[in-house]
């Protein structure tokens, strides 16, 4: 791969269409093993992105799906407190030190990586998808700064557990928050749009190839004008091609498109507003 162009045509034989700016972001990132940092509205395919790159790699994808709330125990590592418990009721009548007694229950065997710490401890290179960061609480930003910077996590009984492998690292956001400069300075950055007319067309054909090309421009071109209408929850790619799906299982035509908008938005305003200024 010496060129941002040699990523397109193998990410879209993977069934993701690529434009050269992403292609390039994603060259970066490889080239330069920084994390990226992918921001966007729902539904652009953001996460999908994380799970293409897996693919095209060939690592397996670890992910951590955040929320407000989030903390070590589920991100990085938990003790396993009933193996502990088991071990120190078999140590009772051992000679060993107190020192001794620690070292054995706070070892390796008796963590439960959760998937920051199973991304830095793999044997393999993986691919480490931490996705909607907006949703952590700001706290959680704090405790992936070491991970993103110098690859490695610190465990106060442990020590530093620095990277066998540097995992690729992809953050999705939907900006619900602005996140911490010192989290962005860390990342490699990249605004994942809606795609253009031109390029929802061609996600449409690469998802339902045998969609006709007449239909497939009807439901682009709508899709955009809908977009634009003020609505609670503008419609994702992935809701574009539900929409079609649902036209085509109708037959086709306008009456179709109208009777399958439950497809494309998710609430009784937003579908009414479309009928009103689309149909």
């Amino acid at each position: 791969m010496e060129h941002p162009k040699d990523i397109i045509p193998a990410i879209d034989d993977l069934g993701y269409v690529i434009d050269e700016d992403l292609a390039t972001v994603l060259f970066l990132m490889m080239r330069l093993e920084k994390p990226l940092l992918l921001e966007g509205n729902p539904g652009v395919g953001k996460t999908e992105i994380a799970h293409i790159l897996s693919s095209y790699l060939g690592h397996r994808l670890i992910r951590l799906q955040c929320y407000e709330g989030l903390d070590v125990n589920n991100a990085i590592y938990e003790w396993n407190y009933q193996k502990q418990l088991l071990a120190i009721k078999l140590q009772e009548q051992s000679t060993a030190s107190v020192k001794e007694k620690e070292d054995l229950i706070f070892g390796e065997d008796y963590l439960f990586k959760r998937p920051l710490l199973d991304a830095i401890t793999s044997e393999e290179r993986v691919v480490l998808l931490i996705d909607e960061i907006d949703r952590a609480d700001e706290e959680f930003e704090a405790f992936l700064l070491e991970l993103l910077s110098a690859f490695q996590i610190s465990i106060p009984e442990l020590g530093t557990i620095k990277a066998k492998h540097k995992p690729i690292v992809v953050l999705t956001s939907n900006r619900t928050r602005e996140l911490s400069d010192a989290l962005k300075r860390r990342c490699l950055y990249h605004w994942v749009d809606y795609p253009s007319m031109e390029k929802e067309i061609k996600i449409l054909k690469k998802h339902i190839p045998n969609i006709e090309t007449k239909l497939a421009e009807q439901i682009a071109d709508a899709v955009q004008k809908i977009r634009a209408l003020k609505l609670d929850k503008s419609p994702g790619i992935a809701e574009t091609i539900d929409w079609a799906k649902g036209i085509a299982a109708l037959g086709g035509g306008e009456n179709a498109m109208y009777k399958s908008l439950s497809c494309l938005l998710k609430s009784d305003q937003d579908i009414q507003l479309a009928s009103a200024h689309i149909f």
